[in-house]
């Protein structure tokens, strides 16, 4: 039987993530969490992860520093980017550090959900 694909959400705003989390649990994805790109970056198995939602901006680590530092560490998984403030300098910075998705807050659920599954088969969208 085939693992299901689970999907990194980080952001700070926990209402996003709940939001967010139970829209990608509505389409048989499984969904982990994480308030932080450092908590991100601590989980142990970070690895099982197949496509990271993350936001823009977030303190101390930025949605697309956490992608660049995860680039660096070899770990090439799809990475689509969510925030609040859709400033055209911050969509050029992530859609060239090689995002899968770009989207402002509040975003359409099934753009998203085409986004991951596109990403989830290795075809970049947005």
């Amino acid at each position: 039987m085939p693992r299901t694909s689970c999907i990194a959400i980080v952001d700070d705003d926990a209402s996003v993530r709940e939001a967010t989390g139970s829209l990608i649990r509505s389409s048989g994805l499984a969904v982990r969490t994480f308030g932080s790109a450092v908590d991100f970056l601590c989980a142990a198995d970070r690895a099982s992860i197949d496509c990271l939602i993350t936001d823009v901006q977030m303190g101390p680590i930025g949605g697309v520093e956490l992608a660049q530092r995860l680039r660096d560490e070899g770990m090439a998984i799809p990475v689509i980017f969510i925030t609040a403030f859709p400033d055209i300098r911050i969509r050029e910075r992530a859609m060239t550090s090689g995002a899968a998705g770009f989207f402002a807050k509040p975003f359409d659920g099934q753009l998203l959900l085409e986004c991951i599954e596109t990403a989830l088969h290795g075809i970049s969208s947005h």
